[in-house]
């Protein structure tokens, strides 16, 4: 963990704060004067702010069940931050994994731990992710065929790896991909001649949601591993 990270988590500094204590010289990595904030600090590390050994607070992991019309973002623009939801000391530090449109509900996880967040993110992953569609028109008898196959995304040449297709009814399906694709699910259909007119996604990897709207809470030390 980055030392300025390791001060903000050990600490009520701001990471602009923890730069300038660090520049003062008053902090030490195992008797040792540091003051970049790059540096890098393990477990085992004695961190000492002004003679005092600091001990970082546990990382948080959090389900958020996202609202329609609520920005994937820390801070407010055409609509409000999700973070709105989230009433927790110090949300400020906590980012998104999986960002959702604005036009999308559904399961949003938060944390201040970036390993977490990478090993769910990372491309060679394969993060499962579904998302329950509403659709324009009829789905067309041949399209979880395509979806398994892989389709071309307009302005791409590569095909979007295989996705499984399940239809609920002839306008609503459920639709899991491994990749994070730009707009990819909204794409997808509208390469198949459809239109996606409701996007919600309902579960990452193994964790489904289960909050009401608006609503979140942390995750337990097993769904935490899960991803790991």
């Amino acid at each position: 963990m980055r030392l300025d990270k390791f001060l903000c988590k050990s600490t009520k500094l701001t990471r602009s704060a923890a730069t300038e204590v660090l520049a003062l010289g008053e902090v030490s990595v195992n008797g040792s004067i540091v003051t970049e904030a790059r540096f890098q600090v393990h477990e085992n590390n004695s961190v000492l702010w002004r003679g005092e050994r600091l001990i970082a607070r546990p990382s948080r992991y959090i389900m958020l069940h996202k609202p329609l019309n609520t920005l994937s973002s820390n801070v407010d623009g055409d609509y409000p931050s999700l973070f709105h939801c989230i009433d927790i000391e110090r949300a400020e530090d906590l980012h998104i994994v999986g960002r959702l449109d604005a036009d999308t509900s559904g399961l949003v996880l938060l944390t201040d731990d970036g390993r977490w967040s990478f090993e769910i993110i990372r491309p060679d992953k394969l993060c499962p992710k579904t998302y329950r569609v509403t659709l324009r028109d009829p789905i067309a008898a041949d399209v979880a065929e395509k979806f398994n196959v892989g389709v071309q995304l307009q302005n791409e040449s590569k095909l979007t790896a295989p996705a499984m297709l399940k239809v609920i009814n002839e306008r609503e399906v459920l639709l899991t991909i491994t990749e994070g694709r730009y707009h990819q699910v909204k794409r997808m259909f509208a390469a198949v001649g459809n239109r996606v007119n409701g996007l919600h996604r309902e579960q990452i990897g193994d964790l489904q949601l289960d909050v009401v709207l608006g609503n979140w809470r942390f995750l337990s030390p097993q769904e935490v591993a899960g991803f790991l």
